[in-house]
C-alpha cells in the first residue's frame, strides 16, 4: 500500500475507489483517510457497529463523537470538512492528497480551513486494475448471474410463436424488448444482482450499441443482448452479450454473425501479458476490412466496428485497462477484460459478441461459459 496520505469523502454504494477501500456498502458519504500507511474511516452511529465488523482493516472513528468535540471548541455548525480538519491537524498533517472525482466544493472548503489539497495523479489504488483469485471468483460469480439472465431470455425465445407478419408472440401477446428485458432483471435479481439499463435491441436498433431496445421483436432479425449485472454482496460486475435470430438468419446476417465470432477469436489469440491493448484492437480491425466489412459514417450514421475491443471489468462496468484504438495501455496478468467485437450495418442489423478473459502468466482464460448460437 502507498504511504501518500489520501482522502476520500464519497459514499461506497456508487464510488469504487470507496467500495475497494472499505469492503463495505454505506449508502451516505463518510470520510475515509489513509494517514501514514494506516486506513481511518468516519462513520456516524447508525453505521459504526456494521463497520467495525465489516472494515477490520481500517480504523473507526466516530463522526458524531467528532463533530460533538468541534461543537465544544466553538465551532458553528460543523460538517465533514471541519471533521477532516480535526483529525488531519490532531496528526500534524498539513496536506492531502485526494482523487480527480474529489467533490471541488468540499476541497475548496478544506482549503478555507487552511488544508493544502493536492489532486492524485493516476489511479486512486493502482492495485485495482489487477484482480486476486478472490476477486476473480467475485467476477465469476457476477458473470453467472448475467448467464442466469441471458438463458431465461434465450428460453423464452425458444418458446415464442412466430406470427404472420414477423411479429414474435409468446404466451399470445406481443414479445417487445421491453418484456424480454424484465424477464432477464427478474432472473437477475432472484440470483442476487442488481441489473441496469440491460439492451435487448433488435433489427436496426441492435445497430446502436448502446440502444437499450423497444418495442415490437421481429422474427429472422438479429436481436442483440448485451446484460452487465451488478452482484449485489460484492459490488463486481458481470458483463456477456449474445446476438440471437428467431427462425431462419439470412445468409448475409449469418456471414456476419461468423466474421464478428472468428474477430473475437482473433482477440483471444492475442491477449496475454505484455501485448499493448491497442494491436488487439488492429488485429481484430484489420480482419473485418480484410472480410470486407468497412468502418465509416454512412447516411449520417456510423457502420462497421466503430467501439473498442474491450475493457477492463471489476468494481466498475467499465476500468482501466481499455482495448481500443485510442488506448496507451498494455495488458498484465492479472487483468480482466471483456472480449466485445461487433458489426453494425443497417440494412443487416447489429451483431455483437462478448466474453470475459483474464489474463494469466502466459495467456488467458475464458471466464464466460455461455453458448454461441445465432438461431433459436
Amino acid at each position: 500500500m502507498s504511504s501518500e496520505n489520501l482522502l476520500l469523502v464519497a459514499d461506497s454504494e456508487r464510488d469504487a475507489n470507496m467500495l475497494y477501500a472499505v469492503g463495505m456498502f454505506l449508502p451516505d458519504p463518510f470520510i475515509y483517510l489513509r494517514l501514514k500507511g494506516r486506513c481511518h474511516i468516519v462513520v456516524n452511529d447508525l453505521e459504526i457497529d456494521r463497520a467495525r465488523r465489516a472494515a477490520r482493516h481500517c480504523k473507526i472513528i466516530s463522526l458524531n463523537r467528532v463533530l460533538n468535540q468541534l461543537r465544544r471548541d466553538g465551532v458553528k455548525s460543523p460538517g465533514l470538512p471541519h471533521a477532516v480538519q480535526s483529525l488531519l491537524r490532531a496528526r500534524r498533517v498539513k496536506k492531502i492528497t485526494v482523487p480527480s472525482s474529489f467533490p471541488h466544493g468540499f476541497a475548496r472548503q478544506l482549503r478555507d480551513l487552511k488544508i493544502k489539497v493536492k489532486l492524485k495523479q493516476g489511479a486512486c489504488f493502482p492495485d485495482r486494475e489487477f484482480k486476486c483469485a478472490e476477486e476473480v471468483k467475485k467476477i465469476s460469480a457476477a458473470l453467472m448471474m448475467a448467464e442466469v439472465g441471458l438463458a431465461e431470455a434465450v428460453q423464452v425465445l425458444k418458446s415464442s410463436k412466430i406470427a404472420r407478419n414477423g411479429r414474435l408472440i409468446y404466451h399470445h401477446l406481443p414479445l417487445t424488448s421491453e418484456k424480454l428485458r424484465a424477464v432477464i432483471d427478474t432472473a437477475i435479481l432472484q440470483a442476487g444482482g442488481q441489473s441496469c439499463h440491460t439492451i435487448v435491441a433488435g433489427g436496426r436498433q441492435g445497430c446502436d450499441p448502446h440502444e437499450s431496445g423497444r418495442g415490437l421483436l421481429r422474427a429472422h432479425q438479429p436481436i442483440v443482448i448485451d446484460v452487465f449485472p451488478r452482484s449485489q454482496k460484492t459490488g463486481y460486475f458481470g458483463d456477456i452479450t449474445r446476438t440471437v435470430v428467431k427462425g431462419r438468419a439470412s445468409e448475409a446476417v449469418r456471414r456476419l454473425y461468423d466474421t464478428v465470432a472468428r474477430g473475437q477469436e482473433i482477440a483471444f489469440e492475442k491477449i496475454r501479458p505484455g501485448v499493448r491493448a491497442v494491436e488487439v484492437h488492429k488485429d481484430v480491425q484489420e480482419f473485418f476490412e480484410s472480410q470486407g466489412y468497412k468502418t465509416g459514417r454512412k447516411n449520417g450514421h456510423m457502420e462497421g466496428f466503430f467501439h473498442g475491443t474491450g475493457h477492463g471489468l471489476g468494481m466498475e462496468i467499465h476500468e482501466a485497462p481499455r482495448i481500443n484504438v485510442n488506448s496507451e495501455d498494455t495488458l498484465r496478468a492479472g487483468h480482466v477484460v471483456t472480449v466485445e467485437p461487433g458489426l453494425y450495418y443497417p440494412r443487416l442489423g447489429g451483431v455483437r459478441l462478448e466474453d470475459v478473459a483474464f489474463i494469466t502468466g502466459d495467456g488467458n482464460r475464458n471466464l464466460t461459459k455461455f453458448e454461441k448460437i445465432l438461431e433459436v
